[in-house]
């Protein structure tokens, strides 16, 4: 997004920024692409959770496999759009380069990444979300002939309910982290990204246009602060870690349900952990993966209280966890 010139920032403007385009050139896709063929019941795979939490090396863990497809750079910004400007896009060359966040993520064009919450911002009734959802998907199956689809969405967190409904044979993955690195992890993209965005207006709408809201000037807090109001306080950011994942610990560590807790530290860890997850989910494909373990001396005052809150969460979802 910092690298885009000036005609790439006005197209994304133009085709993202603007819900009658979006859906015009949905139902134009819908209307020449979308095929009958059922994909409810395939065993697609959902990634959520807070962000710096795991979700993106789970993603493209998943995504190297080939067994699955995903909306990637070079859909964007046609990503509702991705058997209509297949064509175009496969011209498009991004160099392979570290992201925005400086994590030593790398990405280039063909990278899965967070894109179809462009669909949940175009379409807002109710009846009509999940339909549009499960034409999405088919249409990006079909594009990249694959018979599973996977999405990392930090926001799915709102909608666990509904996609283990819609795709009963689905499963939903919700990494974890050692509660002060995350929240030291948040604070300091947090603070980055807010730098940023003042010299780069761009950064901020494109942000927008995708609904990302986890760090900088437009971030939305997931649960209403109750003590810790300030973003630049590592407090706030504990304090939204507690009730992020007691919330779904209470929703659903003990439920018989296709939603697995997975323990980052413990998945870079120990090598099995790789061989659990072909196994509970049936993947065609060895690979050669390495998840990456940071660890920061943090010299922060913060809150004990808030702290010990995490903690007890953290040590309930690592003693039921999957992984």
């Amino acid at each position: 997004m910092n690298n885009y010139n000036f005609l790439q920032k006005k197209l994304h403007k133009l085709v993202l920024g603007f819900n009658f385009i979006k859906k015009s050139l949905f139902e134009i896709e819908k209307n020449i692409y979308l095929s009958k063929k059922d994909i409810r019941n395939n065993k697609h795979i959902f990634i959520s959770g807070l962000p710096r939490s795991g979700t993106t090396s789970l993603l493209n863990f998943f995504y190297n496999t080939g067994d699955y497809a995903s909306l990637t750079y070079k859909d964007m910004p046609f990503v509702l759009t991705p058997n209509i400007f297949s064509k175009l896009s496969s011209n498009k060359k991004i160099p392979r380069s570290e992201r925005i966040h400086q994590d030593g993520i790398v990405y280039d064009q063909d990278s899965p990444d967070t894109f179809d919450e462009v669909l949940f911002l175009t379409f807002k009734k109710n009846n009509e979300i999940f339909e549009n959802y499960d034409n999405l998907i088919s249409l990006v199956l079909d594009r990249y002939k694959k018979e599973k689809y996977l999405s990392k969405n930090n926001n799915n967190y709102k909608r666990i309910d509904q996609i283990l409904s819609h795709f009963p044979q689905s499963f939903v993955l919700i990494p974890f982290r050692d509660p002060l690195q995350h929240a030291n992890s948040l604070l300091q993209k947090h603070l980055m990204f807010v730098e940023k965005q003042k010299k780069d207006l761009f950064i901020l709408e494109y942000m927008n246009f995708l609904g990302h809201h986890e760090f900088g000037l437009n971030h939305i807090y997931w649960f209403k602060p109750v003590n810790h109001n300030n973003p630049k306080d590592i407090n706030y950011w504990l304090e939204q870690w507690s009730l992020f994942y007691l919330d779904l610990e209470k929703k659903y560590l003990e439920k018989k349900l296709n939603v697995l807790f997975i323990n980052y530290e413990n998945l870079c860890k120990n090598n099995d952990s790789k061989k659990m997850l072909n196994k509970k989910l049936d993947l065609k494909y060895s690979i050669d993966f390495q998840f990456n373990y940071s660890y920061k001396n943090i010299n922060f005052n913060y809150d004990k209280n808030v702290l010990e809150r995490c903690i007890n969460t953290y040590d309930k979802l690592t003693s039921k966890s999957f992984i």
